[in-house]
């Protein structure tokens, strides 16, 4: 059997390796022709199953948005863009469609001062300062592998409630420093378990089916 999608460079008759040698179909084992077709046809499942999520998806961004902007024009609204959450539900709310975006923030310069004045309250604070919140805070800066800082965590910190004119300084200069560097909508399906008020999601992850 010819081996299926084969670049068109390799001559018929053979099979190119791993290591970008061709080798004659004769000598190729059966097991290995088998495990070949086997992976081969997943992988031309998947693209397609891949195909369909993608077109889903596109859809349900489309057609979510139309709907919107045709509610907010009962009211002589219009809308603009993608921005917002949104939750939609059928008439008995058995099912809902959430539409999500999340926006992914980043710190600008400015969070360096923030740090310094944060760095002068923890010297000023020593004595008798709660080791907890020194904890909270050193964590709070501590960079992950690719090298940037969570942002949670820093944002975090504005919760405290420390009454101090510089610490309050440093929070400001933390909000001014947060930007918005993008943002990625989601469109998540959801069905009611049973009578309850709980939703379990209907799930587009293959490793969560």
């Amino acid at each position: 059997m010819e081996q299926a999608n084969e670049p068109a460079d390799v001559p018929a008759g053979y099979w190119r390796d791993g290591e970008g040698r061709l080798i004659p179909e004769s000598m190729i084992k059966p097991i290995d022709r088998a495990r070949d077709d086997l992976v081969r046809e997943k992988v031309l499942a998947a693209k397609a199953l891949s195909a369909m999520l993608a077109e889903f998806k596109a859809k349900a961004f489309a057609d979510v948005g139309a709907f919107l902007e045709m509610s907010a024009e009962q009211y002589g609204v219009k809308l603009g863009g993608n921005k917002g959450n949104v939750t939609l539900l059928t008439f008995d709310g058995r099912f809902k469609v959430i539409r999500q975006v999340q926006e992914a923030l980043v710190f600008d310069e400015r969070l360096q001062a923030a740090k310094a004045l944060i760095d002068e309250c923890l010297q000023e604070w020593t004595t008798g300062s709660r080791d907890e919140i020194k904890a909270l805070i050193n964590d709070a800066f501590q960079v992950n592998k690719e090298g940037k800082i969570n942002t949670n965590r820093v944002l975090g910190l504005k919760r405290l409630d420390i009454k101090d004119e510089k610490w309050g300084r440093a929070m400001q200069a933390i909000s001014d420093s947060v930007q918005v560097a993008g943002s990625r909508p989601y469109i998540r399906i959801y069905e009611r378990v049973g009578d309850t008020d709980q939703y379990r999601p209907i799930s587009l992850d293959l490793a969560a089916v």
